[in-house]
């Protein structure tokens, strides 16, 4: 883990890159169907940051505009050997970094239950009541820029 390198874009290979980080993590090891997984928001318009391991993809997320003063980080995943590395939070702030640099006011996280805690401690607050998203217990948390 000695050659990290930060990607941050809407190029087909970002897209790739964090499909199959996805794929891992999400459909492999966390049973969620493909159908779910990937969705509408999956464009070539979409924001990823992708961290990789030379070239390895390792972590990701993707950032989608709610409105014009709203950004949504969602997708945010790593690769099981990787994790407990603080590799979620960089991509997380990257995604964060060019929020704040178009002017969004806030970014909202739809999380599972279980990773509150992660987005706590990089500045997000709980909004609302938990509730079900394809099968999981998620929380939607917020942030200012």
């Amino acid at each position: 883990m000695t050659n990290l390198r930060l990607e941050v874009g809407r190029d087909s290979d970002l897209r790739a890159a964090s499909s199959y980080i996805r794929m891992c993590v999400f459909v492999l090891e966390k049973k969620i169907a493909l159908a779910d997984e990937f969705d509408q928001n999956d464009t070539s318009d979409t924001i990823y940051s992708v961290l990789f391991d030379g070239s390895c993809p390792v972590a990701t997320a993707r950032l989608l505009m709610e409105d014009t003063e709203t950004a949504r980080i969602g997708r945010v995943a790593t690769i099981e050997e990787y994790r407990g590395k603080q590799l979620g939070s960089r991509v997380v702030r990257a995604l964060e970094d060019l929020a704040k640099s178009k002017n969004f006011k806030q970014i909202l996280i739809h999380a599972e239950l279980s990773a509150a805690g992660f987005y706590e401690n990089l500045g997000y607050h709980k909004k609302g009541e938990s509730y079900e998203e394809d099968g999981v217990p998620c929380i939607t948390l917020v942030k200012n820029c």
